[in-house]
């Protein structure tokens, strides 16, 4: 890591740090729901499966946005895009504090989707823009851990301040942030080559991947990308994998509820517990291709080796209604963490095969099948566990969800790996 340690400080690293705190502030916004369901079950009187309808619909505003964003932003470029999606996000997030029914939720919710579909798409692209290939999974895995911080602050946060000030304060909370961000962004954030922050010896050092440059800078459409098999290796991948994340950040609390008796105000030691693992491994997690690489391997091994040792990092989770409440909490969170860090090198791997000027309509693509499968799979969810629930016992339907969990990571590898057995930049035309 010496390499890295000696450029911490450089402009780089900060547009790195501004990336993490959108991340962190876009993954405060998405738990708030499940943090309040305790409060809003009894105002509501929703049931599982109504609970997982609205999640599922958020899902399917997400893909849209992500789908329409990654075009957006390959189009007008990443400062503007992000700007517009985070603006949005902020606007509709503040909107929750306006709604006191299931239909209001459930509009609140598709325009906050939507409006977030842009978070990844800007941020992936802005990190092929600012870091040569050699750092980018270690920089993905520092601006993706805002998601692990995200997750803590909001246990931590949310029900005091909805405690102190009510539900909807909360929601005002997360748009609030947001506006904040927009404050750094906007005067701070620019290309490279335009940056008047940026050393000449900084910049030599980000353009230094010689293979990437290209005459073309025109923008890649969908049907062109969905050409090449290496474009369904990152969009099965996202498919399998990315429910599991949105499992845990939707359904956590009320497994702690349901099958350990704990309600929020108990329980939020354990998430917050569970997401600082989460944050510490995932960066590790970050790092180990690289590392690997340095020791001498080929970079596409690296990446293959550090991605199996992920998959295989999340198995142990189906034991996790089998044991004790802080063994639990630890399989969960290695879990989590084995998900982070299999999520930064997976879309590392998009600027490793596609020029730039694709980066963000490949992620927004293979998000869009992320959250296809985070539609399906919070509608199944909630139809089991009330299932479940009516047979008096809840706790065998999260051993089967949590068994679900931990098979999607090998399979995912297995697929992506038939799909591209090799992590090369693509030759377009070919």
């Amino acid at each position: 890591m010496s390499s890295i340690k000696a450029s911490i400080g450089r402009y780089r690293w900060f547009i790195c740090l501004l990336l993490f705190l959108a991340t962190t502030v876009n993954y405060i916004d998405r738990q708030i729901l499940a943090l309040l369901k305790p409060i809003l079950d009894d105002q509501l009187g929703w049931t599982n499966e109504q609970y997982g309808l609205i999640n599922s619909a958020f899902q399917g505003a997400y893909a849209v946005g992500l789908l329409l964003f990654g075009v957006f932003v390959d189009r007008v470029g990443t400062k503007i895009g992000y700007a517009v999606s985070i603006a949005a996000w902020s606007v509709a997030a503040i909107g929750h504090s306006l709604v006191g029914g299931i239909g209001g939720f459930l509009r609140a919710r598709l325009a906050l989707g939507i409006s977030e579909g842009g978070n990844f798409p800007s941020a992936i692209k802005a990190v092929a823009l600012w870091f040569p290939r050699k750092e980018r999974a270690f920089a993905t895995a520092l601006f993706n851990s805002g998601a692990n911080v995200g997750a803590i602050v909001a246990p931590a946060v949310i029900p005091w301040i909805a405690g102190a000030w009510g539900w909807r304060s909360a929601f005002v909370f997360a748009g609030i942030a947001g506006l904040c961000w927009l404050g750094l962004w906007l005067p701070f954030y620019d290309t490279p080559e335009r940056s008047k922050r940026l050393a000449a010896d900084e910049l030599s050092l980000i353009r230094s991947d010689v293979d990437e440059q290209a005459s073309d800078e025109r923008p890649l459409g969908w049907l062109a990308i969905l050409r090449y098999r290496q474009a369904y290796a990152f969009i099965v991948a996202k498919f399998l994998t990315d429910p599991v994340w949105w499992f845990f950040l939707i359904w956590l609390p009320d497994f702690f509820k349901q099958s350990r008796g704990l309600d929020i105000k108990k329980s939020w030691v354990h998430l917050v517990s569970i997401y600082a693992i989460v944050t510490v491994l995932s960066i590790i997690g970050g790092w180990l291709a690289g590392y690997l690489i340095r020791r001498g391997w080929p970079s596409n091994r690296a990446r293959k080796v550090a991605m199996l040792i992920f998959a295989c990092a999340v198995t142990p989770v189906f034991l996790v209604t089998q044991v004790g409440l802080w063994s639990a909490v630890v399989l969960i969170g290695i879990a989590g963490a084995a998900h982070q860090a299999w999520s930064a090198n997976l879309f590392t791997t998009v600027s490793d095969m596609f020029p730039k000027r694709a980066v963000a309509s490949v992620v927004g693509i293979g998000g869009m099948a992320g959250s296809v499968g985070g539609i399906l799979f919070p509608t199944f969810t909630g139809i089991l566990l009330d299932r479940f629930r009516a047979s008096g016992n809840v706790t065998a339907g999260y051993a089967i969800l949590f068994v679900v969990c931990g098979s999607a990571y090998l399979l995912a590898f297995v697929i992506g790996h038939l799909l591209a057995p090799r992590f090369d930049q693509i030759k377009l035309g070919v």
